[in-house]
């Protein structure tokens, strides 16, 4: 076995060609054989594995730089970089991360998880390079899919021009973003690819950059030789290299777009380990999307190459037709659309991972809240019980987008209410609405739920009581009602039970009321403290007598956590925060 000896990249090199080869078959079995236990990014990481082997055959990290886009790539890298038993011993798959590391290794110069930043990041390690005087190679590379992003686009056209010294761009070219690919400039790459990098339309020498194409970036030979003449090169060069997601692995090769990224499975049949059935609040969107566009020609479902973020197959896409709006990875360029989509007469609704909505901050202040057009943005995973990777954080919308004047961020409990939120969020067109997709389990109402939110910050009163008022936001009412449930049974008293369902403003007269025979309030939120909505309610109280107990998440970064343990960590138990109730009673 070839890949166990490999401890750095100086191995990589002692080996043959031919013996280069076979640790390309051994690491794709290691990556299944991981992927298949652990889940995992799998069809971008089985279709680089030749590339990987090459630019460490060639370079000489860490001196030389390599900086992985969104590190969909990257598990290769690792493997050739001293983290192989990560992918060899199943008791070591959790002792690295999906996404390139500083932490992990020297051979990682940047922790990337959000797409588009390679070509950026590594045109400043470059400059940096050539500022100190200093010698060395800086490759940056970068998947087709992840070219349409506004910032690869920015990158792109700095470095051509900007640099006059070593400076190399890996394409990695296989025909796929997470989904299909979207723009003209897919039109000129599958040009390039059908004319073996000949034809007169070239992006990258109208840029500036030198160019070389590489058919078959599988084949090790052709990736060797083509980045060995690239190696030290004087001025900006482009490598264009046609790679096969998934290569190696039946299933991911035939369906690409469901193997991107992968949850444990069967390798023999490629069937998912453990199949849920249940009912999800992302399920009943996408039935709620489906139905609205098939009633309503002027709705428009909009995503930014994460269709699946709205359960949107291509069964559902092709249903749509052109109701349905892929903008590539270009979440900015989503959000303004967005706005002309609403100026327009159209309905639009963008469905958007909340860790991607940070890309966003500058539309909605600009192209959305300050020309009041009804855009309906519906983020997903805003929660702790998100995603845990510490480039994909969630938790952090609440203070980014309720403190933009002129929206309105909703926060829905239960089925009917998000059914009902999303709703009227389409049809009214004075406000841009958020609405802050539940996570969790299934939950319904039993009561009956309000159609029509434009009275705004007008809060839910669940149940009435005295001396101590819970607002449960979103997600975490069902904690209040634990909690509510709790400190009626240790203290006997009711507490009042509130749904605020609003997150950008507070309901001041039933807040007024509650002074009369309240003496805490106690403020629960799925997100960050800092900025976030229970400091809404605290400032509003801070010339009071009223006590308020604000729960929520410290400002930290972490990353693979364990929600439960962060929750306890905050406080975020109902035992835990009867201590606290129970300290300011006497």
């Amino acid at each position: 076995m070839y890949l166990e000896k490999i401890l750095s990249p100086d191995d990589v090199k002692k080996l043959s060609r031919d013996e280069l080869k076979l640790l390309a078959g051994e690491m794709r079995e290691a990556l299944i054989g991981k992927l298949s236990m652990h889940g995992g990014h799998c069809g971008p990481n089985l279709g680089f594995v030749e590339a990987a082997i090459a630019l460490h055959y060639v370079f000489d990290s860490p001196a030389d730089k390599i900086i992985y886009d969104v590190s969909h790539q990257s598990y290769s890298h690792k493997m050739l970089t001293g983290r192989n038993e990560a992918f060899l011993n199943p008791l070591k798959y959790d002792d690295v991360s999906g996404y390139t590391d500083p932490k992990e290794s020297e051979h990682d110069f940047f922790n990337i998880g959000h797409t588009s930043t390679s070509i950026s990041l590594a045109s400043g390690l470059a400059k940096a390079r050539d500022l100190k005087h200093e010698r060395y190679n800086v490759i940056a590379v970068i998947g087709d899919g992840s070219l349409s992003g506004g910032e690869a686009l920015e990158g792109l056209d700095f470095a051509a021009s900007e640099l006059n010294s070593n400076f190399i761009v890996i394409v990695n070219d296989n025909d796929m973003s997470i989904a299909e690919n979207h723009g003209g400039l897919y039109t000129n790459l599958k040009k390039l690819r059908e004319t073996r990098g000949n034809s007169e339309c070239n992006l990258f020498k109208a840029l500036g950059y030198e160019y070389r194409f590489v058919a078959d970036g599988n084949d090790l030979n052709q990736v060797i030789e083509t980045l060995k003449e690239v190696r030290n090169c004087a001025h900006p060069v482009v490598v264009h290299m046609v790679t096969q997601k998934g290569r190696g692995y039946a299933p991911a090769e035939k369906d690409r777009e469901a193997w991107h990224w992968h949850e444990p499975f069967d390798i023999a049949s490629g069937e998912l380990k453990s199949r849920g059935n249940r009912e999800s609040y992302d399920g009943i969107l996408t039935d709620y999307l489906m139905k609205k566009a098939g009633s309503d020609e002027k709705v428009a479902v909009i995503t930014a190459a994460t269709p699946m973020v709205m359960g949107m197959d291509r069964a559902k896409r092709e249903k749509l037709g052109n109701q349905f709006i892929d903008v590539g990875i270009a979440e900015e360029h989503a959000m303004a659309m967005s706005s002309g989509l609403a100026a327009g007469g159209a309905k639009p609704i963008f469905g958007v991972y909340s860790t991607f909505l940070q890309r966003t901050y500058d539309q909605i202040a600009q192209d959305v809240c300050i020309n009041s057009n009804a855009v309906t943005v519906l983020v997903y995973l805003a929660s702790v019980n998100g995603m845990n990777d510490v480039t994909h954080i969630g938790y952090y919308d609440i203070p980014m987008i309720a403190n933009i004047p002129n929206l309105v961020y909703l926060a829905p409990t239960c089925r009917e209410e998000l059914v009902s939120m999303c709703d009227w969020a389409v049809e009214q067109n004075r406000y841009p609405v958020f609405i802050r997709v539940p996570v969790g389990g299934v939950e319904s109402a039993n009561r009956s739920i309000s159609t029509d939110y434009s009275e705004l910050n007008r809060y839910e009163v669940l149940s009435h009581g005295d001396t101590v008022a819970i607002l449960g936001l979103g997600n975490f009412l069902k904690l209040g009602r634990e909690t509510a449930a709790l400190i009626s049974s240790e203290l006997n008293i009711e507490a009042t039970l509130i749904n605020p369902r609003y997150i950008t403003g507070t309901d001041d007269e039933l807040l007024e009321n509650l002074k009369k025979e309240h003496r805490i309030v106690v403020t629960l939120e799925d997100g960050v403290l800092d900025g976030g909505f229970g400091e809404k309610i605290a400032r509003f109280y801070g010339r009071s007598d009223i006590k308020v107990l604000n729960y929520g998440l410290k400002k930290e970064i972490l990353d693979r956590y364990n929600a439960d343990e962060v929750m306890r960590k905050n406080r975020l138990v109902p035992s835990l925060i009867l201590e606290d109730v129970k300290k300011i009673l006497g």
